[in-house]
């Protein structure tokens, strides 16, 4: 389970990396996105991936129960990560109505006639 755990880690981060040097902004943000889920993956393999019990003051003995701090982390990024690639999503889409283009290399100009 760890070995195909690592193998998507690594196919995310190097899809990741490979559409972050795209010249496409909508390619850039799908790469970042990409490399936020490979982050988070890690995080979350990291943390251990082991049978336990849910982390609640009762529930059983404290030596069963799963860690939370790394649960929660990942839920904390990908909301965040969530909100990011909305606005990038909405700023490349105005960008593209202002200069017709997603290309960066065409994109000389920031000013708006």
């Amino acid at each position: 389970m760890l070995i195909l755990l690592a193998v998507v880690i690594g196919v995310l981060f190097a899809t990741g990396v490979y559409l972050l040097f795209r010249r496409s902004t909508v390619r850039l943000i799908i790469g970042l996105a990409l490399l936020g889920h490979a982050a988070n993956l890690f995080l979350f393999t990291m943390g251990g991936i082991r049978p336990g019990i849910v982390p609640i003051v009762g529930a059983g003995p404290v030596e069963q129960m799963v860690d939370p701090v790394p649960q929660a982390l990942i839920l904390t990024a990908i909301v965040i990560g969530f909100g990011i690639q909305a606005f990038a999503l909405i700023l490349s889409y105005r960008a593209h109505e202002e200069v017709g283009t997603d290309d960066l290399d065409q994109m000389k100009s920031t000013d708006v006639t």
